[in-house]
C-alpha cells in the first residue's frame, strides 16, 4: 500500500511540474524542460558508462542546454530563425575530446556523447517549434497542441498497461521487454486515437486526421522508443534509468515514448498539419 501510495503522489507530482512548465507561460516551459532535458541526459550517460562507455557527459550536457536555448530562442523570435543553423555546429563540440583522447575508445567515447544529443537533447528542442508554433511573424504561445500530444501519449501508457495486465499473453519482444504484449499494445493502440479524436473536439487548430495520424506516430515510434530504452537498460544490467522519481524510475523512463515520437510529431505538423 506505502508503494502505491507513494507511485500515486510521485506521479501527480511530476504531471503537475509538467503541465504547468507547458501551460502557464513560455518561459516557464523553457524553465522546466530544460531541468527535464538535462537530467534526462545525464541519466543516459550513467547508462552509458554502465554499459562501459566514457562518454564526455559535462560537454554533452552543456551542449543539450545550448541547443534547447537556441531552439527555444529561435521559436521565440529572440533570435532570427535563420540562427537555429548555430545548433548545426554545437553536436561538432561533442567530437572535440577526442582529438586530446589517447585512450583507445575515445572515438566511441565520443559518439555516445553525440548520440545523446540526437537521441534526447533534439527532442526536447523540438518542442519550443510546438509550443510556439511557425504561424506568423510574430511567436504565439500555443500550449495546448502539446498538451493533447501528451494526453494521447498518457493514455496509451496506462491503457497498454492496463489491457497488458489483464490479457497479455502474447510477448511482443520478451528478450527486450518481457512485460509488453500485443493485447497491451492494440488495446492501447485503440485508446490513443479515441485520445485523438478526442483533442480535435477541444483542439481545433489540428484537424481531426492530424490528431489521429499524431496519436498512431505515438503508438509506433513511442513504443520504439520504448523498447530502444529497454534494450539499453537490459544492457546496463539497471531496472530503472534512474531513482529521482521513486517509484517510477528516472526521467528517461518517464520520456522514452516522447524522445521517438516528437520528432516524427514535428515534421508531420509542419507537412501536413494544420497549425
Amino acid at each position: 500500500m506505502k508503494v502505491f501510495v507513494k507511485r500515486s503522489l510521485t506521479g501527480i507530482a511530476f504531471a503537475a511540474v509538467m503541465l504547468a512548465g507547458i501551460i502557464i507561460h513560455q518561459y516557464v516551459f523553457a524553465i522546466v524542460f530544460t531541468a527535464f532535458l538535462l537530467l534526462t541526459l545525464r541519466e543516459f550517460y550513467k547508462i552509458s558508462e554502465n554499459i562501459g562507455y566514457e562518454p564526455s557527459s559535462k560537454i554533452g550536457l552543456i551542449c543539450g542546454f545550448l541547443l534547447f536555448t537556441i531552439f527555444f530562442l529561435a521559436a521565440s523570435r529572440v533570435i532570427p530563425q535563420n540562427y537555429i543553423y548555430l545548433s548545426i555546429l554545437i553536436p561538432l563540440a561533442t567530437l572535440l575530446p577526442d582529438l586530446f583522447d589517447k585512450r583507445k575508445n575515445g572515438f566511441k567515447n565520443s559518439m555516445i556523447t553525440l548520440a545523446g544529443l540526437i537521441y534526447i537533447a533534439l527532442p526536447f528542442s523540438l518542442l519550443s517549434f510546438i509550443i510556439i508554433p511557425e504561424n506568423g511573424s510574430e511567436p504565439e504561445f500555443y500550449p495546448w497542441v502539446l498538451i493533447g500530444v501528451f494526453l494521447i501519449i498518457w493514455m496509451y501508457d496506462s491503457m497498454a498497461y492496463v489491457f497488458g495486465s489483464l490479457l497479455g499473453k502474447h510477448k511482443i519482444c520478451e528478450r527486450i521487454s518481457p512485460k509488453k504484449s500485443w493485447e497491451g499494445l492494440i488495446g492501447g493502440a485503440v485508446f490513443a486515437v479515441i485520445m485523438g479524436i478526442v483533442n480535435s473536439v477541444f483542439f481545433h487548430e489540428l484537424s481531426i486526421i492530424s490528431w489521429i495520424v499524431i496519436a498512431i506516430i505515438i503508438v509506433a515510434f513511442g513504443t520504439s522508443g520504448d523498447f530502444f530504452e529497454s534494450k539499453l537498460k537490459r544492457e546496463a544490467g539497471v531496472k530503472d534509468s534512474g531513482n529521482i522519481l521513486p517509484g517510477h524510475g528516472g526521467m528517461l523512463d518517464r520520456f522514452d515514448t516522447v524522445l521517438f515520437a516528437v520528432p516524427v510529431i514535428y515534421v508531420w505538423i509542419n507537412l501536413f498539419g494544420n497549425i
